[in-house]
């Protein structure tokens, strides 16, 4: 049933006779706002994490007008609230060191204002978890508008993928291959308009994810941003909202285990980026449901990787676009997906693809031609990686995918950067890369350092990818054998800590396995030997964080911020 204008929730704020009620009616009009304006009308919180050093929203200022005009056409009253940017480009160590405060701030502002729902404005890497996380903690109406992908890089006459093409040109440039005026013109081709990252990295992962989560409107994951049907998505956004405030729709009304399971496969067939399994996870246990590594693993196995995008295909978000975007390739693995799943706007997911076609099938493969048959990620366990490690196998070298090679251990990354090009290193194709300090508490907050760089004299050899194996996260859009977000970290005493140099490690994708190749008697004795370090912080936040920072196969949240009365480790696993 429709509610009733004194049910919202803001009127406790503007509905009232009383004096506090006086004070935010007084005030609302010292901003130039008739009582006609806002009263009985409901009022959307706009949450838009446009900042000056932040690329991929440059838009927003825009963008969050077009959402403010529908929401007044469709009789709501917006309020546009500004959150932390969480640039990933600029912010230093990383963005996921603030990932959670993000969340948190979300949340408060939700919570301590008058909002009857909200608008979330985000799609650099970490704004997207970290809008939802907060939002479902608040439960109220919710849609989340996705920033949307750049334009195709330009570098003579071909196309350049962020993220992608830097490591490739870097590597390049490192060999000898390519000149500094080469290199200058990639930097200056690579990102030439508004958007996040227009290759299959964490931005367009998670923005897809939230998709099919039914937080957005369908098919607004992937537009272009400079696209005009962007901005037609921005206020269509703000009409919807309002709806789902009368109508009192919210998140945990409709999200269900099967609809992650969704999440997860689409990631799965985009060949999406490593980071979406802590995002997922964290996320999940947001709304009460406990998805796990294993879950993961077990549709991995399973679902085949269908968008041919760089990093482990050859297009870019562009092409997938109009090639027929996230619903054409849904539309290709509709008997996977739960499609009695609902949206926010009340559709099943099999509503929302009626008329979705796919037009170009070199950019959307069909299921008889993937560009992966399976195993788009894989979650790998073993001695060195008790509670989880993961990899990318579709963005790796096949012959790596059984491979033993001694370690070649860094303590830190600094001690990496320092050595790592150095003539005299004993390091050959062979080796396996080892990083540690590089986790959630480590680095601090789990960098993406984990496609770690090849030695220049191996370049020069023609080497482009080695077994690499830390406890950090990777860009989505890297690529290599990478293991990443081994846990329990080395920096708390996970198994990381105890590699030392010439150590044999195996990595076995298909038995999904890495391991140490030393005795359990000597893991024990280095064990024993081994002495924590000091915390990475003194004061501020940085202090909250190390000591509530969940690891890796959790989600990397606060332990503090699971939902009240909820206990997502002993709730059944997503099936």
């Amino acid at each position: 049933m429709k509610k009733k204008s004194e049910e919202l929730r803001s009127h406790r704020w503007y509905g009232v006779k009383d004096l506090r009620s006086f004070g935010h009616r007084s005030r609302t009009a010292q901003m130039g706002f008739h009582r006609s304006d806002y009263a009985g009308k409901p009022v959307i919180a706009v949450i838009n994490t446009w900042s000056d050093i932040n690329p991929c929203h440059s838009h927003f200022k825009q963008r969050v007008e077009e959402v403010k005009r529908g929401i007044w056409q469709a009789g709501g009253f917006p309020v546009e609230m500004p959150a932390m940017s969480l640039s990933e480009p600029f912010q230093k160590p990383t963005t996921m060191l603030y990932r959670n405060l993000l969340a948190m701030e979300t949340e408060e502002l939700l919570r301590s204002y008058p909002a009857d729902g909200c608008v979330l404005m985000g799609g650099c890497d970490k704004t997207t978890p970290a809008l939802i996380m907060g939002a479902l903690a608040m439960n109220l109406p919710t849609l989340f508008v996705p920033a949307g992908p750049m334009l195709r890089g330009d570098y003579k006459g071909g196309f350049l993928g962020s993220g992608s093409d830097t490591w490739k040109y870097w590597a390049e440039l490192r060999a000898g291959n390519i000149t500094e005026q080469d290199w200058q013109d990639v930097e200056d081709g690579i990102a030439r308009s508004p958007g996040h990252c227009m290759t299959m990295g964490t931005a367009s992962t998670m923005t897809s994810a939230a998709e099919v989560l039914g937080l957005t409107l369908p098919g607004a994951a992937s537009i272009p941003a400079p696209d005009s049907r962007h901005a037609q998505m921005a206020t269509l956004t703000g009409k919807h909202i309002v709806d789902l405030v009368w109508n009192d729709i919210k998140p945990l009304d409709y999200l269900t285990p099967a609809s992650f399971d969704n999440a997860v496969m689409t990631v799965l067939a985009l060949g999406g980026s490593t980071n979406s399994i802590v995002h997922l996870i964290a996320m999940a246990r947001r709304a009460g449901f406990n998805l796990t590594l294993d879950r993961f693993d077990e549709l991995a196995r399973r679902i085949p990787v269908l968008a041919n995008l760089r990093p482990s295909g050859k297009y870019l978000m562009e092409d997938f676009y109009y090639a027929g975007g996230l619903r054409g390739l849904l539309s290709r693995i509709t008997d996977l997906l739960d499609t009695t799943q609902r949206n926010a706007l009340g559709q099943t997911l099999a509503q929302t693809l009626q008329d979705a076609e796919v037009y170009h099938d070199d950019v959307i493969r069909t299921r008889d031609n993937p560009l992966v048959s399976n195993d788009g990620l894989a979650v790998l366990r073993g001695n060195l990686a008790p509670d989880g490690a993961v990899i990318k196998p579709a963005a790796m070298e096949a012959h790596l995918r059984q491979h033993t090679g001694r370690a070649v251990v860094f303590k830190d990354y600094n001690d990496m950067s320092t050595r790592i090009d150095d003539p005299a290193l004993d390091i050959d194709a062979n080796s396996v890369i080892v990083l540690q300090s590089a986790g959630p508490q480590g680095a601090p907050g789990m960098p993406e350092w984990g496609q770690l760089p090849i030695p220049q004299k191996l370049l020069k050899q023609g080497v482009r990818d080695m077994v690499r194996v830390s406890d950090a996260r990777m860009s989505g859009t890297s690529y290599g054998a990478c293991v990443l977000h081994v846990a329990p970290e080395s920096h708390v005493g996970g198994p990381l800590a105890l590699v030392r140099d010439g150590d044999l490690i195996r990595l076995d994708i298909e038995g999904r396995r890495i391991d140490l190749l030393i005795s359990d008697e000597e893991m024990s004795q280095r064990q024993a030997a081994w002495q924590a370090p000091a915390p990475k912080f003194q004061r501020g936040y940085g202090t909250l964080y190390l000591k509530h920072i969940q690891q890796a196969d959790k989600g990397c949240d606060f332990d503090f911020l699971l939902p009240e009365g909820s206990n997502p480790e002993g709730e059944p696993e997503i099936h």
